[in-house]
Order: C-alpha cells, then sequence, then structure tokens
C-alpha cells in the first residue's frame, strides 16, 4: 500500500509510472491526495472540540469550587453538546479513514522506472539466457505421456479424488519430487536463507499483509466457516511473520527459506497450453523471502536473481529470465524478474520462479519497520521468489532429460532420489 505522503510528494510521477500498467490512477490519486485533507480538517476539528471541552470541563470544576453553581450549570449544558459533536466527529473521522484505506487498497505499487510498459507477457524484456537446448530422439514425448509410460504422475487418479489440476505422485514420480524439495532447500539454507515451517491456512489480515487480499480473493480457496484461506505460496504466511513487527536496523537482513504446498483455483484456465504439470490448484513449491533496508534492497534483488540462476545452473536446464513490462507486473511489486525453462517436447518456455522486490509496498499494508541508525522508524522493503517451483520444473526434467531408454535424473538429485534413471 502507497504512504499518503509519498503520493503528496510524488503525485505526477507516481501517476506516469502507474501509466506502464496501463492504468490511468489520476482520479484515484487526486481522491486519495482529497480524502487526507478532508481526514487532517477532521482530525483538527476533533482535536479542537475536545480542547474545548477539557478547557470547559475545568472552568466548570471551578466554578462549582468557588460557589458559582448556577453558572457552572448552565456551562454543562454547552458540555453535552461538545460530547456530541466529539462522537460526531469521531464517526466521520472514522468513515473517513476507512474511505482512505479502501481506496489505497485499491492502488496498486509503483512500478520501479526500468519496468518496460507494455501491455501483455509478449512486451517482457528478456534479460539473461543460458543452456543449450538438448535434441530429442523421434519418438519423445510431452511429460503428460511421459508420466503414463512411466506410472510416475496419475493425473486422471488426482481427477477421480478431487478435481482436474490435483495430480498424484507414484513411486519415482513421488521420489523425485520430494528429491526436489530437499535439494532446493539444502541450497537456500547453505546460501544463508534460514528454513521455516509455516501453516498453510492465514487470516484475513495475512492477505491484507501481503496483497493478495483484496487483489486476488477469486484465486484463493476460502474456508468460509473459519474465514482462513489456504495459502496461494509461502510468501504469505512467511511475511506476516513480521507484521506490526518493529525491528532493530542490525536485525536486518533477514532471510527465510520454507517449503509448502501451495493453493489456487485458476479460474477460468483451460485448453492445452494449462495441460499435465503446466498449471495446477494444488503445487508444491519452495520459497526464499527477504526482509532488508531500503537502501540495499535492489541489491539483494539482484543477489536473489544470480541464486535462482545456480539452481537451474546446476538442474541443467536451459532458462531464461524476463524483466515484465508493465501490464504483466503484479499488483504488489515494482519489479519483476520472471525465470522460464525451454521445454523441448512442447516447444515452449514454462515459467518456474518470479522474484519481485516489493520496496515498502507491502511492508506499509504489514506496519513493519526498523530503527534506523538515527533512531527514527522507517518502512522496510520486502522481497520474494520462488526457489522454486515445482510443477513446472519437474516437467522440464522429464521432457528434456528423456531417452530412448527412459528418463535420466539430473546429476544434482541422483544423491536425493537414490536412481539415476526413471524407466
Amino acid at each position: 500500500m502507497l504512504q499518503v505522503t509519498f503520493i503528496k510528494a510524488h503525485k505526477e510521477d507516481i501517476i506516469a509510472r502507474l501509466a506502464k500498467r496501463n492504468i490511468d490512477a489520476t482520479q484515484m490519486i487526486n481522491d486519495a491526495i482529497a480524502f487526507d485533507e478532508d481526514r487532517k480538517a477532521l482530525q483538527t476539528s476533533l482535536d479542537n472540540t475536545k480542547a474545548e471541552s477539557n478547557a470547559l470541563s475545568k472552568e466548570i470544576g471551578n466554578l462549582f469550587k468557588s460557589g458559582e453553581t448556577q453558572k457552572a450549570n448552565l456551562l454543562k449544558e454547552k458540555t453535552t453538546q461538545l460530547k456530541d459533536a466529539i462522537k460526531n466527529f469521531e464517526q466521520e473521522l472514522k468513515d473517513k479513514v476507512d474511505a482512505l484505506d479502501e481506496l489505497l487498497y485499491k492502488i496498486p505499487n509503483v512500478p520501479n522506472p526500468i519496468v518496460p510498459a507494455g501491455n501483455t507477457d509478449e512486451d517482457n524484456e528478456e534479460t539473461f539466457k543460458e543452456g543449450d537446448i538438448p535434441k530429442l530422439h523421434d519418438n519423445a514425448l510431452p511429460h503428460w505421456e511421459l508420466a503414463k509410460k512411466y506410472n510416475i504422475i496419475d493425473f486422471e487418479l488426482g481427477n477421480k479424488i478431487t478435481g482436474a489440476g490435483f495430480p498424484v505422485y507414484i513411486g519415482k514420480g513421488a521420489r523425485l519430487q520430494r528429491a526436489l524439495i530437499a535439494y532446493f532447500l539444502d541450497k537456500n539454507t547453505a546460501a544463508g536463507y534460514t528454513e521455516y515451517q509455516v501453516p498453510h491456512l492465514v487470516n484475513e489480515a495475512s492477505g491484507f499483509g501481503t496483497g493478495q487480499l483484496p487483489d486476488k480473493e477469486g484465486q484463493m480457496y476460502h474456508v468460509t466457516a473459519d474465514n482462513l484461506y489456504l495459502i496461494p505460496t509461502a510468501e504469505v504466511p512467511a511475511t506476516n511473520i513480521f507484521r506490526d513487527t518493529l525491528l532493530n536496523e542490525n536485525d536486518l537482513p533477514i532471510t527465510i527459506t520454507g517449503y509448502t504446498p501451495c493453493f489456487r483455483r485458476e479460474a477460468g484456465s483451460y485448453g492445452a497450453h494449462v495441460r499435465g504439470l503446466n498449471r495446477l490448484h494444488q503445487f508444491d513449491k519452495v520459497e526464499i523471502l527477504r526482509v532488508e533496508r531500503p537502501d540495499n534492497s535492489y541489491q539483494a534483488l539482484d543477489s536473489m536473481v544470480n541464486h535462482v540462476k545456480s539452481i537451474l545452473q546446476d538442474l541443467k536446464l536451459p532458462y531464461r529470465i524476463l524483466r515484465l513490462c508493465g501490464g504483466d507486473l503484479g499488483f504488489t511489486s515494482a519489479l519483476t524478474y520472471d525465470f522460464e525453462v525451454f521445454s523441448t517436447a512442447q516447444d515452449r518456455w514454462l515459467e518456474v520462479s518470479s522474484v519481485s522486490n516489493f520496496e515498502t509496498f507491502q511492508a506499509n499494508r504489514l506496519k513493519l519497520r526498523f530503527k534506523n541508525s538515527e533512531g527514527k522508524n522507517e518502512l522496510c522493503h520486502t522481497l520474494n521468489g520462488s526457489a522454486l517451483a515445482l510443477p513446472r520444473i519437474l516437467a522440464g526434467i522429464l521432457e528434456n532429460y528423456q531417452t530412448e531408454d527412459g528418463i535420466k535424473i539430473p546429476d544434482v538429485l541422483v544423491p536425493y532420489t537414490g536412481f539415476e534413471m526413471i524407466s
């Protein structure tokens, strides 16, 4: 959530940068400033009325002490009027603050100046590419066919148990899935990230804290009886560890990693491009998260990007990095880099990670601050990234590592799987 002070100080720049998201934010920004001016005026009126009431109460007390009862009683009638006015001002102030907050919740984060303008993922900028695309044998198959051939993932069984988008992993498929999770966590902790196990359901306050609510409410599974939400990513519970927290500067940076299943309704997603593991309602993901000083957050973002690079290099998968354009940028992000792995059997790129800097956007919603060297409270910057999301990584391994004799396991995973081939 943007701060009103920031909006006032950078009004024209904010409107211009939000235009990269293909949003004309002029009215929202003007309304936010007007609401805040109204709020300040109401606060002044409330403070003045309270001061007048307090002064009058003292005067009444003095009048009673001096025996001027009749005069004191006349003034008491005025204090009753002032108390009614105070209640009215307090209600008006609450309504205005709620209206301002509701509006601010609807304004997306301001894109970093280097975010390219654009409408769709076709306008994203490729910033890096590495790895050779393997040449497959003539009878190469997409991963959903390989899964059936080697009985390692059963999509139909998952559909029977729950519905489409909930696969069942079997035998070596389950072992490979577990191996990827363990490898990712080991890689992340070796890089200095502290492992956390977090809840898989969150309350409404947590959803608002990281920006999933109200923006992505329709994409989340809602447990209505308890008003809890199944997490769409470990980012939500892990970041909310620090909600309503004042840190010391020497506590930073905070670096966290964690594995969770993730749940996304993905309403309206159909077609061949979402077949198999390409898009699921339940999937596994290992996340990395950082809480940083503002002056170090973009250096930290580069570090996270390089870390995800190293994982894909270890797996020896061809990949590329995209800087997302304004039209493809997430609601809470100031700058996002997407990693995509090339699926040779499908002849297309598959997104496997997003690494984002949210600057102060989440921290303001979370009330996450630190005490700087001058002793002043300052908003932190938050960042997160997938390291990595499993479904499309698994799809990439199955498809790119297939041979006529079976599916070879990447060397780095063999110590975790205990086998070198699925056949």
